[in-house]
C-alpha cells in the first residue's frame, strides 16, 4: 500500500523520533514492586541485586499488542510505550477491511470494544448494533473490520479493550474498563495503525516483528479472496517493505496457515510459530496426558513447525507445592520445538489465584510476586524462548537480570 508510506513515515518522525531505536530502556515501577511481594528469598534476593544493571531491549520480552495494561492495544501509543520498556519483539494481530487492507485488530470483530466506532456515524455499519441490555440480557454489539473501508478503519480512535455488559446507553457500555487496568491514557483516544504501518514503526524502532494472522470472522473466501490469499498478503507487506525474514515470526492458531507459510514462504515459513490453544477447543486434551496431543509434538515438528506457543498454564502445573514444567513442557521439548507463551499480566491481582492465566496453578497463587515465580521457572526450567506480556517492563527486567538475549 505504497499510499501509506509517506504518512507512517511522517507519523514516525513526529510521534516516535528519528532516535526511537536508540531510546534509553525504561522500565518503571513496577517490576520493583513485584520483586518486593515475593516469597521466594533466593529468587527474591538475584533480582534486587540487580536494580542498578544498565537495561536493554531483549527478545525475551515480547510486546503482547503493545503495552495494553494501560495503553489501548494496537495503538501508536501503546506500540510506542513498549519500546520504550525494552521489548525485543512487538506484535500486530492482523485483520483485514472491507476493502481487504490489513490492518491491527486483536480480532476481526473486536471494534465495537476496543474502538471508539459505536460512538460514530459509521455504527450504521456495524454487522449488530448496539442492543442495551434488558433484565437478565446483556448489552451487546458486533463491529467488524470487514463492515468499513481502510479509510473508515483510519477515522477511528482506539480505547481500552472492554464493554459493560448492563449498559442501557452507548456512552455506558464503551465505559467498561477494568478496575485493575486503566483510562488514563485513552482519554484523547489511541492512533490506530494500519499493519503496513506498523511495520514501517517497528523498523524505525530496531525492533523485530511477530504478526498473528487473525481467524476470520466472515466466511472465506471472502469476495474471492481465499484464506492463503489473506496468508499470502500478510507476508507480502513484509518483501515490500524490505524486511529480512529473520526479523519476522509469523504467527496463527491455524495449523494451516502455518503449513503454508512452511511451504509457499520457507524463509519466513521457518520461524512461523503455532499459537496452541487446544485447552480450549478440544475437551480430550490434557496438558499433563501427551496420549491426548493430537497431533503429537513430534508430529508437530515432522511437518515442518519450529516454534509452538501455548498459553501459559500449559506449561506449567504444581509439584511438591511449587510451579513446575507440565508433561506439554517436558514433550515439546524433547520434540524439539521452540516454545513461546502468551500473555503474562492479563490477569488482575493475584490475590486469588489469577483466573485463566494461572488456571493449572490457582492453588498456589496468591500474591502478584508469583507473576516472577512462573516466569523463573518459565526461564530456567521449561526454556522458553520469549514472553508475550501486556507490561513489557516486566519481562525485560527479568531478562536482563539473568543475562537472556
Amino acid at each position: 500500500m505504497p499510499r501509506l508510506f509517506a504518512p507512517v513515515s511522517l507519523m514516525v518522525a513526529t510521534l516516535i523520533g528519528g532516535a526511537a531505536s536508540a531510546a534509553p530502556v525504561e522500565v518503571g515501577p513496577r517490576p520493583y514492586f513485584l520483586i518486593d511481594q515475593l516469597r521466594n528469598p533466593e529468587l527474591k534476593a538475584k533480582l534486587e541485586a540487580c536494580a542498578d544493571k544498565p537495561l536493554e531491549k531483549k527478545l525475551f520480552s515480547i510486546a503482547h499488542r503493545g503495552a495494553p495494561l494501560q495503553f489501548p492495544e494496537h495503538t501508536l501509543q501503546s506500540y510506542r510505550a513498549a519500546a520504550r520498556m525494552g521489548a525485543g519483539i512487538q506484535e500486530c494481530d492482523v485483520a483485514f477491511t472491507a476493502d481487504k487492507q490489513l490492518v491491527c485488530r486483536h480480532a476481526q470483530n473486536d471494534l465495537h470494544t476496543t474502538t471508539n466506532i459505536l460512538a460514530t456515524d459509521l455504527a450504521r455499519k456495524c454487522t449488530k448494533p448496539f442492543t442495551p441490555a434488558d433484565g437478565d440480557k446483556p448489552a451487546s454489539a458486533e463491529c467488524r473490520t470487514s463492515d468499513i473501508t481502510l479509510a473508515e478503519f483510519k477515522s477511528l480512535t482506539g480505547k481500552m479493550d472492554a464493554a459493560n455488559s448492563k449498559a442501557t446507553s452507548v456512552d455506558a457500555y464503551m465505559k467498561g474498563t477494568a478496575a485493575w487496568r486503566t483510562d488514563l491514557y485513552a482519554a484523547a483516544g489511541g492512533t490506530l495503525m494500519t499493519h503496513a504501518e506498523y511495520i514501517q514503526l517497528v523498523k524505525s524502532q530496531g525492533l523485530k516483528f511477530t504478526p498473528e494472522l487473525k481467524s476470520p470472522a466472515v466466511a472465506m473466501p471472502y469476495e474471492g479472496w481465499t484464506q492463503e490469499n489473506y496468508a499470502q498478503a500478510m507476508i507480502d507487506e513484509y518483501k515490500a517493505a524490505g524486511i529480512p525474514p529473520e526479523d519476522v515470526f509469523p504467527q496463527s492458531f491455524n495449523l494451516s496457515d502455518v503449513l503454508y507459510w512452511i511451504k509457499a514462504e520457507p524463509a519466513f515459513g521457518r520461524q512461523a510459530i503455532l499459537l496452541d490453544e487446544r485447552d480450549e477447543t478440544d475437551k480430550t486434551f490434557n496438558p499433563m496426558d501427551p496420549a491426548t496431543f493430537k497431533p503429537s509434538m513430534k508430529e508437530l515438528k515432522e511437518m515442518g513447525v519450529n516454534y509452538i506457543a501455548p498459553s501459559l498454564p500449559l506449561l506449567v502445573t504444581v509439584e511438591n507445592g511449587r510451579i513446575a514444567p507440565s508433561a506439554y513442557a517436558r514433550e515439546a521439548k524433547a520434540a524439539g520445538l521452540k516454545i513461546i507463551t502468551w500473555s503474562l499480566e492479563r490477569s488482575g491481582p493475584l490475590q486469588k489465584g489469577g483466573g485463566y492465566y494461572y488456571k493449572t496453578i490457582n492453588g498456589i497463587v496468591n500474591n502478584d510476586g508469583m507473576i516472577y515465580e512462573l516466569v523463573d521457572v518459565l526461564a530456567q526450567q521449561v526454556g522458553v524462548e520469549g514472553i508475550f506480556s501486556d507490561w513489557p517492563a516486566t519481562v525485560t527486567y527479568y531478562a536482563n537480570c539473568m543475562n537472556l538475549k
